[in-house]
């Protein structure tokens, strides 16, 4: 894995994604130093800069879709739909740093953030998509182990969402929006998860070139997302979570998975252009 990392960074974008995230982490140690911890106003505002990892991977992930094609080619779509993905985390986060520093009001929920957030969820499911179709999985899936494989991987993620967040769940059907948005969080980022572990495990066999690697980084890039999501879930339930605390760092790290493996295919396509 060390070796695979070394190898993904080996480009300038990757690089710059991997030195923003290792200067907010570095911050980030600061603020969270228990004999000199910083202020809630100085984690805010950390928790309100990260989202700059991922403007910067989607930016990116935009100008790389266009070397492949945008919706021509596969993988120009996976590309642009995990960009459009980190697009709208962007956009969530944005939104909510108008809430505290311009409206100056609690963030409510459902606020406009959760255009952004919850809009992730279908773009990031897309993207988990094409990644199980450029892998081979449609061949895989004819075995029968695999078929045995696809339905377990997506029916424990989507029970143990279930389970975690929505088994005492009591319906309030005066708010449509909020209802929509605590069963499509967890159950939508369940499903994107599923997809892309099932193309990792039933590819593993199958899937080689210059191609893997890549992949393997979207795929634990979508991880960290989920892990993510799901951490701030149960911090949020339990009324632990705090701006710039663990739940902000491990967003922070996913989106510098997401911009490292956008720049990482992009860093491809230049080769084989010029191979």
């Amino acid at each position: 894995m060390h070796n695979s990392f070394r190898v993904a960074l080996r480009n300038p974008g990757s690089e710059f994604a991997l030195f923003m995230f290792l200067s907010f982490f570095v911050w980030w140690i600061v603020l969270n130093d228990p004999l000199s911890r910083g202020s809630s106003e100085v984690l805010q505002l950390w928790g309100a800069t990260y989202q700059m990892i991922a403007w910067y991977g989607a930016i990116m992930g935009l100008v790389i879709a266009r070397r492949w094609g945008d919706y021509k080619s596969m993988v120009g779509q996976a590309v642009l739909a995990f960009s459009l993905g980190l697009l709208c985390q962007s956009f969530g986060q944005t939104a909510y740093s108008f809430y505290v520093y311009f409206w100056k009001i609690p963030i409510p929920y459902p606020s406009l953030g959760d255009f952004g957030f919850f809009g992730s969820i279908p773009f990031y499911m897309y993207g988990a998509y094409m990644l199980s179709k450029i892998s081979g999985v449609k061949i895989s899936l004819k075995l029968y182990g695999s078929k045995i494989q696809a339905i377990i991987v997506p029916a424990v993620l989507l029970g143990l969402s279930y389970f975690l967040f929505l088994k005492d769940y009591v319906f309030d059907w005066t708010q449509p929006v909020k209802t929509l948005l605590d069963f499509g969080y967890p159950l939508g980022q369940a499903v994107y998860v599923s997809i892309a572990i099932l193309a990792f495990i039933l590819s593993r066999k199958i899937l080689g070139g210059i191609m893997r690697l890549p992949m393997l980084f979207f795929i634990a890039a979508l991880i960290a997302q989920y892990l993510s999501d799901f951490v701030f879930l149960i911090q949020a339930q339990e009324g632990s979570f705090y701006p710039g605390g663990i739940n902000d760092l491990m967003y922070a790290a996913s989106y510098a998975l997401m911009a490292i493996a956008l720049c990482f295919i992009g860093d491809i396509h230049t080769k084989i252009k010029e191979t």
